[in-house]
């Protein structure tokens, strides 16, 4: 069986804010914003890596959702305990410096982890965890490098 990963999917409560930290700070480039207001699902790409996506949709939108169970989902967010996704990147030091530049809540700074490899976690704007692993050669997870 060949499969792959497609896309993923994060939630967001501020599309606005999720664009400004998955584009402008990460370097993911836009290939759909769908919807309107704060109701509005954005696909990301990684730079250079279009068969690679990332979907921000709008946190426990649907009519099946109910107030509770949208109310649980919103809370959980705020902690930071709900969304969670993993890139990888060729230089940690530079994309940590540039999450930290950018104001991203810093969970864990650049240190090595079990299996010896080196990662750090900040949150997004929703709170989701965002894990930053350095792989030798790279992964452009990433994005662009630089300011």
């Amino acid at each position: 069986m060949d499969l792959r990963l497609h896309t993923s999917s994060l939630p967001h409560d501020d599309p606005d804010a999720a664009l400004a930290f998955y584009r402008d700070v990460l370097g993911f480039e836009v290939r759909q914003d769908v919807g309107r207001g704060r109701t509005r699902w954005i696909t990301l790409c990684p730079a250079g890596r279009p068969d690679t996506a990332l979907l921000l949709a709008p946190a426990a939108a649907g009519a099946q959702v109910t107030d509770a169970e949208r109310g649980r989902v919103l809370e959980m967010m705020a902690k930071g305990t709900w969304g969670l996704i993993v890139l990888a990147t060729g230089d940690l030091d530079a994309a940590f410096a540039r999450v930290q530049a950018a104001g991203a809540e810093v969970v864990q700074e650049p240190a090595p982890r079990a299996g010896g490899v080196r990662e750090c976690a900040v949150r997004d704007p929703a709170g989701n965890l965002v894990r930053i692993r350095e792989v030798p050669g790279g992964g452009g997870g990433t994005g662009r490098r630089g300011p």
